[in-house]
């Protein structure tokens, strides 16, 4: 009986299929502005303006809450909104408002699992007296532990009875300019801002200056338009603010233009054909600067699936995620390291932009090596964390030892570097294919790390190198652990170990031949035994 409860204990999850990551869907690009004093005037004037009235509708839609596209009244919303702006300014602000609404909710239903999970957790461990473990459930260490975590328990309640009324309410909450800025007020001295910093920023992130494109119209954008000549921008005003407005039609030209130097022919192919083109102006307060941003959508791209892959004979990069640096694997399309592993450093490390920029850097570095080992895509794993997080130290260790492995897991940059990694590598011709990350590391360092070590010689081999090998294998179909003494270093085993050691073909059973004796002819025509009559 014990044998068996061990058995049902370490069984094996089952693995999910390698997929290839979608390319992005659409494009968004940044350029600065550089406002003149009464630019500057002009913009805030407009963006304070629309700003109040885009939360007076984000308070409509929320009221209204969870219901079917038709029945949101954004027609109704729409013509109220048209008489204090205008129909593009009022379609832009019910539009950005819906999908606000939408990504709440979609937060909201994602948050109460987690809850449920940590929720669950803390009570199957208090369930367990002090100090003992019952059919595998360790209690807490001491009665101190154990009553902060039954504070912690009625907290996480809370949060859930609050997340299953908001979601049945249809009404999620939503801070317009974001919950931490909101909170920072309340803590300036820690967040070293003085009261005018942050009244700058929390009103800046409140302005609403945002612009749908529409096709067919002017350079793919009438409210706000960029002449891709001279790279001048003009903004039509709201009605109340049309006595602003220094050109035709209600219109406001800024002293400035814009270039667009990073995806400039892309841009420039849209507005001149008068594809839609969206534009965003945002104000920076913390480095006083300006910019525009110009987004569209980009048609869905068909990908090759990873099967396809490994019939094109294609070579992977596989890419190991670890804190401080990416483990590097040149694997074929037999699943075989093709040369010495590389480790690139990954110091993200201080402010957000200086982290964003060096992660950028090491995704180029990926991208170099697939372009110089002739490889087709990149394979990663699949991380997400979400179970992680929401358990935390339930499940991660206690002490400074499950403080550090916590300190780990919250520092990999999973979201971001697979963002970052789908829209480079989709840019340089490449494909991303996810796997299943159980087991890379246990089965990668246990089955691959002596192999690959026997074979780069003057390169110290780690386990996350390993792991990168056994993330390419099983991104083309190929099982991690591999066959005992196939990759022993023998001539013959050398010469067919492209595919031996990566498939186990079935033997065919029930037609073996009779035991061959000397003189009986074998395979190359040499009869057996012949060998040691001559060397008799």
């Amino acid at each position: 009986m014990a044998g068996g409860e061990r058995r049902q204990r370490h069984r094996l999850r089952a693995l999910a299929d390698p997929f290839t990551v979608p390319a992005p869907a659409g494009a968004r690009i940044r350029d600065r502005l550089r406002p003149s004093a009464r630019d500057v005037e002009v913009l805030l004037a407009v963006g304070d303006h629309l700003g109040r009235y885009a939360r007076a509708d984000l308070a409509h839609r929320l009221r209204i809450g969870s219901v079917s596209g038709k029945d949101t009244r954004r027609t109704e919303r729409k013509r109220a909104l048209t008489r204090v702006s205008s129909s593009r300014w009022a379609g832009s602000i019910t539009r950005v408002s819906e999908d606000q609404y939408r990504l709440s909710s979609r937060r909201l239903a994602d948050e109460r699992p987690a809850l449920l999970r940590a929720v669950a957790k803390i009570r199957s461990r208090l369930a367990v007296p002090c100090g003992r473990k019952v059919d595998g459930v360790r209690g807490y260490p001491s009665q101190a532990e154990r009553a902060q975590k039954q504070r912690r328990l009625q907290v996480l309640t809370s949060r859930l009875a609050e997340a299953e009324r908001r979601i049945g309410a249809g009404r999620p909450a939503i801070v317009v300019g974001g919950r931490r800025l909101a909170k920072a007020r309340h803590g300036l001295v820690d967040e070293g801002l003085t009261e005018n910093e942050w009244r700058e920023r929390w009103t800046a992130r409140r302005m609403f200056l945002t612009a749908d494109g529409e096709s067919g119209k002017p350079h793919g954008n009438y409210t706000i338009s960029v002449d891709p000549a001279g790279g001048a921008v003009a903004v039509v005003l709201p009605e109340p603010r049309r006595h602003l407005a220094n050109a035709p039609r209600g219109r406001y030209r800024l002293a400035c233009t814009v270039r667009f130097s990073h995806r400039r022919d892309e841009w420039l192919d849209r507005v001149t054909a008068d594809r839609a083109v969206r534009y965003d102006i945002v104000r920076d307060p913390g480095r006083g600067r300006w910019y525009l941003d110009a987004s569209w959508s980009a048609p869905k791209a068909a990908l090759p699936t990873p099967v396809e892959l490994a019939a094109r004979s294609a070579r992977l990069l596989a890419v190991d995620l670890n804190a401080g640096h990416l483990a590097v694997c040149v694997v074929d399309v037999h699943g075989n390291p093709v040369g010495t592993p590389v480790s690139v450093p990954t110091d993200l490390t201080g402010p957000a932009s200086r982290r964003d920029g060096r992660l950028r850097s090491a995704i180029s570095t990926l991208i170099g090596l697939a372009r110089d080992h002739g490889c087709a895509g990149l394979a990663i794993e699949n991380l997400g964390f979400g179970a992680t997080w929401a358990t935390g130290r339930e499940t991660m260790g206690r002490g400074k030892r499950g403080k550090a492995f916590r300190r780990t897991v919250a520092g990999l940059p999973t979201a971001r570097f697979r963002e970052r990694l789908r829209g480079m590598a989709h840019h340089a011709g490449l494909v991303v294919v996810a796997v299943d990350p159980a087991y890379t590391s246990r089965w990668g360092g246990q089955y691959g790390k002596a192999p690959l070590q026997q074979q780069s010689k003057t390169t110290v081999v780690t386990g996350h190198h390993a792991a990168a090998a056994a993330i390419g294998r099983r991104a083309l179909g190929h099982g991690i652990r591999r066959r005992q003494g196939v990759t022993a270093h023998d001539r013959r085993i050398v010469r067919r170990r492209a595919t031996g050691q990566t498939a186990s073909w079935p033997r065919v059973r029930g037609t073996a031949g009779p035991p061959r004796t000397t003189g009986m002819p074998v395979e190359g025509g040499r009869p057996a035994g012949a060998g040691a009559i001559a060397r008799c």
